[in-house]
This record gives structure tokens, C-alpha cells and sequence, in this order.
């Protein structure tokens, strides 16, 4: 389904509304790490994955959240006994949309770090430790599994031989060497997702990539393994056509970009600022994100440049500690 940017809006806030309403202090004080699912239609699949998924990562606490994307069979009851926040969309918009609302919901309720993974048990949540550890010792901003450089049990020729092409083009458009452009387990600094601009309802893994590439936020790969899908169907429809939708988000994500630093570069002024994660701009007063500011009940939402700079984050209950600023347009990618 394709919504008008006020349509999303208006969808999206009154989701946060409910979602915060329903789970009070748990939506608005999250711990450090929250991994976000997007979910339509995955009763039988989504408990067992949210069940996997770690309570502690590394010494962070997590939060699990599912945002159940206009299902309408017990999706939202299952995640919700297996202990995830749920936040219910009333229509399906599609992955992309609703892994941006689930994006928001961790900026707001207080989140570092965020992982996203699906629905339907294809990703080992044991590898999610993998991921962060380079985010965690400063050496990236953004982390993608990689079953190129992992495995995978699919045997199918043209998706495999789909995820070099793309691997390769991605690599050229960015100048950014990437083996794997679809992995779905993926690990990042909660402002990046505030920075970089995200509008496409679906196939929103190429706009994500291409967008922390191109704002300069420090990009690494990790190996990784996806497993064969063991409950449901896959929603991405037949290798033709997600190819042909997913060449054109890849097309469109990255000229949209490069005008946008061109338009920056000829204003001799940043190339490109940070953005609403609904495409809105400037930023509202709905997601504060532009430096730390106080949130309902002492949450913290912070963005590019910014991060606070102490506080409770281990599961332990040690504290981060001082947390130096970084500028992601001056770290340079790895």
C-alpha cells in the first residue's frame, strides 16, 4: 500500500500514541539495545523469534520490538506473550515503512543502539554479539551481516546470482565495497536511522545502505548466515519482479542523494543535514533529534554529532561513562 508523507504521518503518530499509552515507562525508558522487527501476517513464526532473541547483549540489556504492519491474523497476541512491545499498525504499508516507524519508537523511548532482524527465523539472533562488537569498539556506525561472506541454505540460483549483481552495483554507485545489499540483520547507531532520509514503503534495505554510505557514517560488513524460511511464505513475490522494484529503489535512492549533495556542495554549506526518518524536513518537535533533549519520563532521543555523554547502559548497571561526539561526515568509511 503507497501513502501520501501526511498520511504516514498521521498513521505513524497515532501508533506511537497507542504504543506508548499501552506500555507506558517501558515504551518512553528503553535500555541501550533494541532489536526491531517488522512483522505482516507472521502468526506461528513470530513467537519463536522474538522468544530467540537475547535479553542481554554484550553486557546491554535489549528491548524487543515488533511493529505488526496492518496483520490481521494474531501476529501482535504472539509477539506480545513472547514479551516484545508491540506496536499495531492498522494497514499495511510494507517492510520499509514499518521497520522506519520501529526506528522512531527506539530513538524515542531512549535506545543506542539499534538491530533489526525478520520475522520469519531466517537469521541466527546468536550472531547479533558479531555485529555490534565493531559499533561497540568505534570502529563502525553501521554493521550488515553478510551471507556472501557467511552461508546460506537457499539454493536458489537466480536470487543468489541477484544479490551479487546488486552487491556489485551498489559497490560502484558508492564507491563502498559491499558483498551483501539485502541482509536483514543489521546492527547501527540509533541516529543514524534519524539522519539518513527514509521514504520507500518497501525494499527499504538498499535506501537505508545507500543512505548511511553516502552520509558518511563508517560502513562494515560481518559474515553471517541465513537459513531456509521454516514457517509461512516469503511477501518479496516472484525473483523477477523484486528485482525489477528493487533496481529502481537502488536507481532512485542513489541520484536522489547525489542531488542532494550537489544542491549542499553548491550552498558551500553541509552536503546533507539530518532529516526526519518520514522524509519530512526540517525536523518536528514530535521527533527531537537534533542534539539531547528531554523526552516524557526523562527519555533521551539524541542525533548526528550528539550523544549523551553518561549515564546507566550495561546491563550490570555500569555506566557508558563520557561519550565523545563524532561528526559521521568526517569518519571515513572502512
Amino acid at each position: 500500500m503507497t501513502t501520501a508523507p501526511a498520511d504516514n504521518e498521521v498513521i505513524d503518530s497515532a501508533a506511537i500514541r497507542a504504543f506508548t499509552e499501552e506500555f507506558g515507562d517501558r515504551a518512553t525508558r528503553m535500555p541501550p539495545l533494541a532489536i526491531v522487527i517488522a512483522a505482516f501476517d507472521e502468526e506461528g513464526a513470530i513467537g519463536p523469534v522474538v522468544d530467540a532473541l537475547p535479553a542481554i547483549v554484550t553486557g546491554l540489556a535489549t528491548v524487543k520490538i515488533v511493529v505488526s504492519d496492518g496483520s490481521v491474523d494474531s501476529t501482535g497476541k504472539e509477539a506480545r506473550e513472547a514479551g516484545a512491545l508491540v506496536c499495531d499498525v492498522p494497514v499495511n504499508r510494507g517492510q520499509g515503512a514499518a521497520l522506519r516507524l520501529g526506528y522512531r519508537l527506539a530513538r524515542l523511548g531512549g535506545a543506542r543502539y539499534i538491530v533489526t532482524t525478520d520475522a520469519d527465523g531466517q537469521y541466527n539472533p546468536a550472531e547479533i554479539e558479531s555485529l555490534m562488537a565493531p559499533i561497540l569498539a568505534d570502529q563502525a556506525d553501521f554493521v550488515t551481516g553478510s551471507r556472501t561472506l557467511g552461508s546460506e541454505e537457499t539454493k536458489d540460483p537466480v536470487r543468489k546470482a541477484g544479490v551479487r549483481f546488486f552487491a556489485l552495483a551498489i559497490s560502484v554507485l558508492t564507491g563502498q565495497r559491499i558483498s551483501d545489499t539485502t541482509f536483514g540483520l543489521r546492527a547501527m547507531r540509533a541516529e543514524v536511522t534519524g539522519a539518513v532520509l527514509l521514504e520507500q514503503p518497501q525494499y527499504q534495505a538498499a535506501e537505508l545502505l545507500i543512505g548511511v554510505i553516502t552520509h558518511g557514517y563508517r560502513v562494515v560488513e560481518r559474515p553471517a548466515t541465513i537459513h531456509r524460511r521454516k514457517i509461512g511464505k516469503s511477501k518479496k513475490g516472484n525473483n523477477a519482479l523484486y528485482a525489477t522494484k528493487f533496481a529502481k529503489v537502488v536507481i532512485g535512492t542513489w541520484w536522489r542523494e547525489r542531488q542532494r549533495r550537489a544542491r549542499g556542495s553548491a550552498a558551500d554549506g553541509p552536503s546533507i543535514g539530518p532529516v526526519s526518518s518520514d522524509g519530512a524536513e526540517p525536523l518536528t518537535d514530535a521527533e527531537p533529534l537534533t542534539g539531547t533533549e528531554s523526552l516524557p519520563d526523562g527519555a533521551i532521543a539524541y542525533g548526528p554529532g550528539t550523544e549523551p555523554t553518561a549515564g546507566p547502559e550495561r546491563a550490570d548497571g555500569a555506566g557508558s561513562g563520557a561519550s565523545a561526539a563524532f561528526d559521521p561526515r568526517s569518519a571515513k568509511s572502512t
